[in-house]
Formats: structure tokens, C-alpha cells, sequence
């Protein structure tokens, strides 16, 4: 499963240009090919917003600490194939 979160501080971008070119930009480093992701989740959140980070990784205080747009990229295990929620 992909995960995306977009932070941007004045103009953004749709949620649905975002993902490909991620996918494309990640195989080989992530996956051997994007048919192998199942499931993704992209968000988009401006930084001026009310913002509540909770479990903070380093990753993501450093994206916050540079105080310009960033995206935050994660890569888990998909929930289970079998079960639609």
C-alpha cells in the first residue's frame, strides 16, 4: 500500500496527478513493478491549516522543519485482499 501526503503552502496540486509519477519514480528502490501496489491513499494538507501530527517520524519533522512544500511517501503492507471495508 502507498501512501502520500502532499503538504503544500499556497497553490496545489489534484490528489490524482500526484500519484503516478511517484509510483513510476519508486520502482525498483520500493518494488519491482507499480503492479505490485494494491491499495493507495493520497492526501493533500496546507501547511498555513491547523495541522495535528501524531505519531511524528523523522521524516516528517524534517519535511516540516524546512518550512516549504514537501511530500511524505510511505510504503506498508496492504490490509487484507479478501475484506472490503
Amino acid at each position: 500500500m502507498l501512501q502520500v501526503t502532499y503538504f503544500y503552502d499556497a497553490i496545489s496540486i489534484d490528489v490524482d496527478n500526484i500519484v503516478k509519477p511517484i509510483q513510476d519514480a519508486i520502482i525498483g528502490l520500493v518494488y519491482v513493478d507499480d503492479e505490485q501496489v494494491t491499495d493507495v491513499l493520497v492526501r493533500k494538507r496546507d501547511l498555513s491549516g491547523n495541522l495535528k501530527v501524531e505519531n511524528m517520524t523523522p521524516a516528517l519533522a524534517e519535511g516540516f522543519a524546512r518550512g516549504s512544500e514537501f511530500l511524505h511517501i510511505v510504503v506498508v503492507d496492504a490490509p487484507d485482499q479478501e475484506v472490503i471495508t
